[in-house]
C-alpha cells in the first residue's frame, strides 16, 4: 500500500519494477513539488506469466535450433498456431490479426477480396505485447501463389514511418507471372518469373535506410534507398496478402522475424526448411528460470503480458 500520502493534485508518476527473492514488485512514485507518495505491491500472477513465457522461449529455441533456424535475434515465428482471427506467435509475444483467411496445415490460405493478415510491430495499445525492432531486420516467409489474378497481387508489404513521412516496401506478383518490388510507391517489374503452386522463400530485409527483397535466397535486384534522412525509418506493421483493397490467392507459411539482417549462409540454411507442427514441450521448471537474466538476446525491447 501507500508509503506516504499528500492531498496535492497534478501528480507526476514514475514506476520501477523490482525482482528480489523470487518475487516481483512494482514501486510507484508520485510527486508534484508539494508532496510525494510511494506504493509497493506484489505481482504474483504477472511473475507466473513471465516465467511461463520464458519457459516457452527456451523450448522454442531448442526446437527451431534443431531445424537449423537461426535463433539469435529471432523475434517471432508464425507457423501452425491460429485461433479465431489471430495468427499466434510461437514465442507468445507478437501475434498477427487475420481477415478472410483459412487455416492451412501449417499456415494461412489468403483467398479472395481483402483476405490478409496484419502483423503490428513497434506499436503500443491495450492488451498488446510489445516488441520494438531495430532498424536492421529480416522478414522471411514461405509463399505459394495459387493462381494468377487479373491484376497485381501483393504478397508481403511493410509499412515504414519516419519523422517526415510514411512509406512502404514490399513484393507483389503480376498477372503475367512476373515478380514486382515496390519501394516508396515506385514499382519495378523484375525479369525472373514465378510459377503457380510452387513454394518460394520470400525475404524482406531492412538495413538502416536501405531495403532489399530476395526470392529463394537470391536478391531481386539492387538495394533501394528508402529515405535520405539521417534517421532510418521504423517498421509499423507487416501485411500478408491483400492490402489496400486487392484480391489475394496465396498461401503463407513459416514466417520468421529477425531483429537483424541475415547473411547469405543463414538464408541458404533456411531454404527448403520444413517446420513441423510444434507440439508443447515440457515446461522449464520456474526455479530454473532467472527472470532478470533471462531476457532473451533475440528481442530488443520490452514484453508486456496480455491481461
Amino acid at each position: 500500500g501507500p508509503v506516504a500520502m499528500d492531498k496535492a493534485a497534478n501528480w507526476m508518476l514514475a514506476s520501477t519494477l523490482l525482482h528480489s527473492d523470487g518475487n516481483l514488485h512494482p514501486l510507484q512514485r508520485r510527486g508534484n513539488g508539494e508532496g510525494r507518495a510511494m506504493s509497493l505491491s506484489r505481482l504474483a500472477e504477472e511473475l507466473s506469466a513471465i516465467e511461463s513465457v520464458l519457459s516457452t522461449w527456451v523450448q522454442k529455441d531448442i526446437f527451431f535450433s534443431s531445424l537449423s533456424v537461426p535463433t539469435a535475434c529471432l523475434v517471432a515465428v508464425l507457423s501452425d498456431a491460429a485461433s479465431g482471427d489471430t495468427w499466434n506467435d510461437e514465442y507468445r509475444c507478437l501475434h498477427a490479426k487475420m481477415r478472410n483467411a483459412v487455416k492451412d496445415s501449417d499456415g494461412l490460405q489468403l483467398t479472395g477480396l481483402e483476405s490478409r493478415a496484419i502483423w503490428p510491430v513497434n506499436t503500443r495499445g491495450d492488451k498488446v505485447r510489445h516488441v520494438f525492432l531495430s532498424h536492421d531486420l529480416t522478414l522471411v516467409a514461405s509463399v505459394t501463389i495459387e493462381e494468377a489474378s487479373s491484376g497485381n497481387t501483393p504478397l508481403l508489404t511493410a509499412m515504414l514511418a519516419s519523422t517526415e513521412s510514411n512509406n512502404t516496401m514490399g513484393l507483389s506478383c503480376s498477372h503475367n507471372k512476373k515478380w514486382e518490388s515496390a519501394f516508396e510507391g515506385t514499382t519495378a517489374t523484375r525479369r525472373s518469373p514465378w510459377e503457380p503452386k510452387k513454394e518460394y522463400e520470400v525475404t524482406l530485409m531492412l538495413q538502416g535506410n536501405k531495403a532489399s527483397v530476395c526470392i529463394d535466397g537470391q536478391s531481386l535486384g539492387e538495394e533501394e534507398v528508402l529515405l535520405t534522412g539521417e534517421k532510418p525509418p521504423d517498421v509499423l506493421r507487416f501485411c500478408f496478402g491483400a492490402c489496400g483493397g486487392h484480391e489475394s490467392h496465396v498461401t503463407v507459411t513459416n514466417v520468421l522475424l529477425q531483429n537483424r539482417p541475415l547473411n547469405p549462409t543463414e538464408m541458404r540454411a533456411l531454404k527448403d526448411r520444413v517446420f513441423l507442427p510444434t507440439s508443447e514441450a515440457a515446461p522449464t521448471p520456474p526455479e530454473k528460470i532467472r527472470v532478470v537474466d533471462s531476457v532473451r538476446e533475440h528481442v530488443a525491447g520490452d514484453i508486456t503480458e496480455e491481461r
